[in-house]
């Protein structure tokens, strides 16, 4: 390999590794984030995730880290992903419209004190914005995982913003990011019941 392209991916490594490294400065908004999910879990409630592309896989891998395990065994929390579900995702867009996709699906299974995390790296999809929107009118507790710019950060109760414009970064800090909260509740929860057990 030439020493141009060897330069090259060690300037796109630097890169992730200080985006990764600027995530130091949202800590109290994840720690926010990991102590709603907390009391969410407790009371007995749900997560419901959602969102577009490359964010709707992240939003089906939170949901299976969740359902599933993350490094400890322990009791399944519920978790749903709204993006998974072919039937529902175009029947809605069919008979609604796409930008109704997630909203729709919130009115008939978010209830109050559920957690509602939206996820997109433009910080401006507009079915997530509506689906988070319809959430906190429902009384749920809205979570956006976003990148540097757009307005569901003033939608939701907690944004978590990833300071680049690049999608590609943003999804590696995701990833970081919801890594770091599956694990916290994991290790909080793993030997609690909930209220409903």
């Amino acid at each position: 390999m030439s020493n141009k392209k060897i330069n090259k991916i060690q300037k796109k490594l630097q890169s992730s590794s200080d985006n990764i490294e600027n995530l130091t400065s949202i800590i109290p908004e994840i720690e926010g984030a990991i102590n709603v999910i907390i009391k969410c879990l407790m009371r007995g409630n749900k997560i419901i995730l959602f969102g577009n592309g490359g964010s709707a896989a992240d939003a089906e891998h939170i949901a299976a880290e969740l359902i599933g395990r993350f490094k400890h065994n322990r009791r399944s929390f519920p978790a749903l992903a709204l993006t998974s579900n072919s039937s529902s995702l175009t029947a809605i867009s069919n008979d609604y419209s796409y930008d109704l996709v997630f909203s729709r699906q919130c009115e008939g299974l978010v209830v109050k004190n559920d957690v509602v995390i939206g996820i997109s790296t433009s910080g401006d999809s507009y079915n997530v914005k509506r689906g988070l929107i319809v959430s906190k009118r429902l009384g749920a507790k809205t979570i956006g995982l976003l990148g540097k710019k757009g307005t569901i950060r003033n939608v939701v109760d907690i944004a978590l913003c990833v300071n680049s414009n690049l999608t590609p970064e943003i999804q590696e800090a995701h990833r970081v990011i919801y890594h770091i909260i599956c694990e916290q509740v994991e290790r909080n929860l793993k030997n609690k019941t909930n209220k409903r057990a």
